[in-house]
């Protein structure tokens, strides 16, 4: 019994430790980056998950070949693809593309997306069903 229990932990770390990319985006294919971008967003703080958001479909929207931009995006933390979002936004900025153009700077754009996400929050109707958190139900 010892040894299995021995065997099972190992095989736990081992697991782990293959699976220790939890921070960085894989770029293996178009799915597999939606699905690590999901998972790294929902462990951002608010203000840093809209500024990830915006970055990635950013570089999503500048780079037209699928395969270079996963190969852009692959191994790349959430720091390096808002970098990334950040030089793309003042290229196109500085080429006059249209949609940039009405901000002065990539903090004023995302402070106008952030505020955009708040009201859309605010606008929610609350569910009445959601008022009794109760297990029990009425028959």
């Amino acid at each position: 019994m010892r040894v299995l229990s021995t065997v099972f932990i190992f095989i736990m770390c081992i697991t782990l430790f293959g699976c220790t990319s939890g921070s960085q985006v894989s770029g293996r294919s178009m799915k597999t980056a939606t699905r690590s971008v999901n998972r790294i967003k929902n462990r951002l703080p608010e203000e840093k998950r809209i500024e990830f958001e915006i970055s990635f479909w950013t570089l999503h929207d500048s780079i037209k070949n699928r395969d270079d931009f996963l190969n852009a995006i692959d191994g790349k933390t959430y720091d390096d693809l808002i970098d990334m979002g950040k030089e793309v936004f003042q290229e196109r900025k500085n080429a006059g593309f249209e949609k940039y153009t009405q901000y002065t700077s990539w903090d004023q754009m995302i402070t106008q997306f952030t505020q955009e996400r708040l009201d859309q929050n605010k606008r929610k109707k609350v569910d009445p069903r959601d008022s009794n958190p109760s297990i029990m139900y009425k028959l």
